[in-house]
């Protein structure tokens, strides 16, 4: 059935007001909530939109740099730039369009927001009352939660064992010794996207060996979120693609609706469980879930808090990029990410608060320099910011293992018994990792025959299929230090024409030089992988010119590769067919 579209008016201006605009930009405020609008005006007419950058929802301000006379604003975060005259993001270029809202002329102005009814609200439930341990929710680790519902057992994201984005994050907390055989005894699993930090194919291998038939719910993001499982050597096969925003029913008590991210639609996703009419929401890795609009005074609502999750700025070297600026850079976007995650908790209201999905650490020696500057938020200092700004909510910081159990915690939030931490003596920390086991697989890809024949460059970078784009890449290979791999390829490319000139070219070019460590490359470009292990795993050093983000190319690598892996016998059989010449990798 088609869904009714709701009109709601977020700012009313009266006509004096509205006489008084000037042409170009015009910030405004609703005194009432508190949040702002941008009002462009022309001789066309009024266009309006949020003032909300779409990349992590900052505020924009004045652009002191516009040229094209007071069109573009500059957003308070990350520097984006949105021309308002179009509704474009001009920086990066090529990337969002702005969502408007609806400017209604009657005398005044109103503008108006037009959503579709809030699809949680279709067949309505009455709470009913909870039995004692009816319903627990137990923290394994990161964002693996397990909820036990009446009779049945969920399990959210479960990376429980190996790296995640090559080897560059690694668990934090140590999840329970029962962990895998949870996983394996789970009634339904639900797993939020692709990143290898809530879909990993070594914790997923335990479940392929034991009960590859357990139910597994993704949503329908145009990039599956297995897209790579039948070159995993993992097999599952009870996977299931659920529409968005339509309720999924496990039993008569227990259903679940999947919901979009307003930034990332085509890979990021989060959740609503709801059981005899009590609703958990999981935002996990969401920019802005649901488009920002979410279920109020949800029972229990957990989500992600950290940062720290981007080879932005970490991997960055020259020009401003000191160890001063990437300090204070950090300092301040974690401030940020903690007032927007209490502001977000303040607005939605729910009755239970949980921070998690944000504990991993660059635990590897070779990544020493990355775990020590970039710093991340603790969950006991948001957690305290909450309860600050709205001390009826409960919070609850994790302990792998620890176990809250939602009756109680509804009766009585005050009561010590709603949450059971684990024994004293429980080890809460990773003290060792398995770093051989998996540094071994990586880079045993190294003397693989591919990398024999110079070729493989041009045959890699044109199966990626990325081109018309004005960006020249140099790529050096490197060894764990980020020095140039001995006998390692140093290559230049022209994503113009997806050419491989011998240097930079004479024409106007953005430029970036990216160093990566050799056995990941290769392992990413032997297997047809995406390139988020190399950035947001911290394995590259990046220098660019100028220093802009240039969303196309960092979209296409990270998101939009062709999902069938490049076909390396087909080049071995070609490059084998002709002489094989000596290669100057250069």
């Amino acid at each position: 059935p088609c869904q009714k579209v709701e009109a709601r008016t977020v700012l009313t201006l009266d006509a004096e007001t509205v006489n008084a605009l000037k042409h170009g930009i015009n910030f405004k405020k609703n005194r009432e909530d508190g949040k702002c609008y941008i009002i462009y005006k022309d001789n066309r007419g009024l266009r309006a939109c949020k003032n909300q950058c779409k990349h992590q929802g900052g505020l924009f301000i004045e652009d002191m740099e516009d040229i094209d006379g007071n069109r573009t604003v500059r957003c308070t975060k990350h520097n984006w730039k949105l021309n308002v005259s179009s509704m474009e993001y001009v920086n990066p270029p090529d990337c969002f369009t702005q969502d408007e809202l609806v400017v209604w002329v009657n005398e005044g102005v109103q503008l108006v927001e037009l959503s579709p009814p809030d699809p949680w609200n279709v067949d309505p439930k009455t709470p009913e009352e909870l039995e004692v341990g009816e319903v627990t929710v137990t923290y394994l680790t990161h964002a693996c939660m397990e909820l036990k519902c009446g009779r049945k057992t969920m399990l959210f994201d479960p990376w429980l064992t190996g790296p995640a984005f090559a080897r560059g994050w690694w668990l934090l907390h140590k999840p329970p010794e029962d962990s895998l055989e949870r996983l394996c005894q789970a009634d339904a699993i639900y797993i939020s996207h692709m990143h290898s930090d809530h879909l990993s194919y070594p914790s997923l291998k335990t479940l392929s060996d034991r009960r590859p038939d357990v139910p597994i719910y993704v949503g329908d993001t145009s990039r599956p979120v297995f897209w790579y499982l039948r070159s995993s050597g993992v097999t599952l096969t009870n996977i299931n693609v659920v529409p968005f925003g339509i309720w999924q029913n496990i039993d008569e008590h227990l259903r679940f609706m999947i919901l979009m991210d307003g930034v990332h639609p085509e890979m990021d996703t989060c959740i609503i469980v709801e059981y005899k009419g009590h609703k958990i929401l999981n935002t996990v890795d969401c920019t802005q879930p649901n488009g920002g609009q979410l279920p109020s005074a949800v029972d229990l609502m957990m989500s992600d808090f950290a940062g720290g999750a981007s080879g932005f700025p970490m991997s960055f070297t020259g020009g401003k990029y000191t160890e001063t600026w990437k300090a204070e850079f950090i300092k301040n976007e974690r401030k940020k990410l903690l007032n927007y995650k209490a502001q977000l908790v303040k607005t939605l209201q729910p009755k239970i608060y949980c921070p998690f999905a944000g504990y991993f650490i660059e635990a590897h020696p070779s990544d020493r320099y990355i775990r020590e500057i970039n710093m991340k938020n603790s969950a006991e200092e948001l957690n305290a910011l909450t309860r600050k700004l709205n001390p009826s909510i409960k919070t609850w910081t994790p302990k792998p293992g620890s176990v809250l159990d939602l009756s109680l915690a509804l009766k009585d939030p005050s009561s010590s018994m709603a949450i059971t931490d684990p024994p004293p003596n429980t080890q809460l920390y990773m003290n060792k990792w398995e770093f051989d086991l998996y540094m071994d697989e990586i880079n045993s890809v190294i003397t693989d025959d591919i990398f024999k024949h110079k070729n493989w460059i041009q045959f890699y970078y044109r199966w990626a299929d990325f081109k018309d784009y004005n960006l020249v890449v140099r790529v050096i290979e490197t060894d764990e230090d980020f020095r140039p791999f001995p006998n390692g390829y140093d290559y230049f490319v022209d994503f113009l024409d997806l050419s491989f000139p011998g240097q930079r070219p004479e024409r106007d070019h953005a430029y970036l030089e990216i160093k990566n460590r050799v056995g990941v490359m290769r392992y990413i470009v032997k297997n047809g992988l995406l390139w988020d292990s190399l950035y947001i795993g911290f394995q590259n050093r990046i220098s660019r010119d100028p220093d802009m983000f240039h969303f196309r190319f960092w979209n296409h690598f990270q998101i939009k590769l062709p999902t069938k892996r490049p076909d390396w016998n087909l080049f071995l059989l070609q490059e084998t067919s002709v002489p094989v010449q000596a290669d100057s990798h250069r």
